[in-house]
């Protein structure tokens, strides 16, 4: 029998919600590339509960304490004291999500003997060290897609809300005024302008495809290049780089995984060549912008507006600079955790442990390292290009 060692965001501060604000979620078939949904063989939850939380426990303890495994939930993660810490030595697999990371440290997997499997409830696994994963032969997993869409909804709404000035806009109307010189004072409209977006995967591509009918032209730069029909369709322009990229367009959006290649490239030099006044959206992981320079740019007037959902580390500390910049719309990554996208993580984490107790393969898709190399996404997202 397996020891699970689950690392979830705490409950709310109210504690958990009695009532759901909805009754009930849209059905879906499938995922806009015609991927399915999880497919567990069974879910001890409601779709659209709160399951992210430590008391909603992705609702696998029924499934995991009846096959005989023993289940560790916890929120309590940093330090050598934490209880993550404590139990992590003869965990078997643990569960970790974005929004509330227990960093996979060298350290860590050094001190986790029995590890087999660790994944990611949601998409992206660079809290991982997957070059330790690799060397270890410890599979890596995430439920790719999960929440894709609801990413790039996300995305989509700090794009408008920074290009409008949205948020200083209500907080005038919560303080009871009503100036509206005041209110318009930094507001644009998005038609019009270029919008560019770094990495055109999944998230990438949804943003690209939602942003097209407002009348922007779009551009794009990507490991990968789309296919014909798809740049057509859009109205596509392919940059070869990100340093290519931004000195074309108005509003960067950015979706790549982070990686030695992507890591810090938000830096003083390249925020230097955008246009004055342009708008960055991040909501892939905070260490790709430099932290400082996002804060100096925004001061200068080079940057109009940084909005995101990531942060470095999280969560982020309570001075941590991005809290208190000027002309910002950041969210305590929030993007890719709501109630539905749980409901698909929450079913994919199940469907990833069914096989894995089985004896199964994973699917390809979910698969991030395996077999002590990368495999499946994990090939395309991490890897180097050969």
């Amino acid at each position: 029998m397996a020891k699970v060692l689950c690392v979830l965001y705490p409950d709310p501060v109210d504690g958990y919600p009695p009532v759901l604000a909805r009754d009930g979620l849209p059905k879906l078939e499938r995922y806009p590339n015609g991927q399915t949904l999880p497919t567990p063989a069974a879910i001890d939850f409601t779709p659209g509960e709160l399951l992210g939380c430590v008391s909603g426990e992705l609702g696998l303890r029924r499934f995991l304490e009846d096959a005989g495994h023993t289940f560790v939930v916890t929120s309590d993660k940093e330090g050598p004291d934490s209880e993550f810490e404590r139990e992590l030595p003869d965990a078997d697999v643990v569960i970790s999500q974005p929004f509330w990371p227990a960093y996979l440290t060298p350290e860590r997997l050094e001190k986790a003997a029995k590890l087999q499997l660790a994944i990611t409830a949601g998409i992206g696994s660079d809290h991982v060290d997957l070059a330790t994963a690799i060397e270890k032969g410890i599979t890596v997993a995430e439920v790719t897609y999960s929440n894709s869409i609801a990413v790039a909804e996300h995305t989509v709404m700090q794009v408008l809300a920074l290009v409008r000035d949205y948020l200083p806009q209500v907080g005038i109307v919560v303080d009871g005024g009503w100036n509206i010189a005041d209110a318009v004072q930094r507001s644009y409209d998005l038609e019009g302008m270029d919008v560019g977006v770094l990495a055109a995967g999944r998230i990438g591509r949804a943003v690209l495809e939602r942003l097209a009918p407002f009348g922007v032209t779009l551009h794009y730069t990507d490991r990968f290049r789309l296919p014909d029909d798809v740049e057509q369709s859009l109205g596509l322009t392919f940059h070869e780089s990100i340093e290519e990229l931004v000195r074309e367009i108005d509003v960067l959006t950015v979706h790549a995984p982070l990686t030695d290649e992507t890591r810090g490239i938000l830096n003083d030099e390249l925020l230097g060549t955008m246009r004055r006044g342009s708008y960055i959206v991040n909501p892939a992981r905070g260490a790709i912008a430099d932290r400082d320079a996002i804060v100096r740019a925004l001061e200068s007037g080079q940057l109009a507006g940084y909005a995101g959902d990531v942060w470095y580390p999280q969560p982020a500390p309570a001075d941590h600079p991005w809290r208190t910049m000027p002309h910002h719309g950041m969210t305590p990554h929030t993007s890719g955790t709501s109630l539905p996208s749980q409901a698909k993580y929450a079913a994919g984490t199940r469907e990833i442990l069914e096989a894995f107790f089985a004896g199964r393969p994973l699917r390809d898709e979910y698969t991030i390292v395996a077999g002590g190399a990368y495999a499946g996404t994990g090939a395309r997202s991490y890897a180097k290009p050969s």
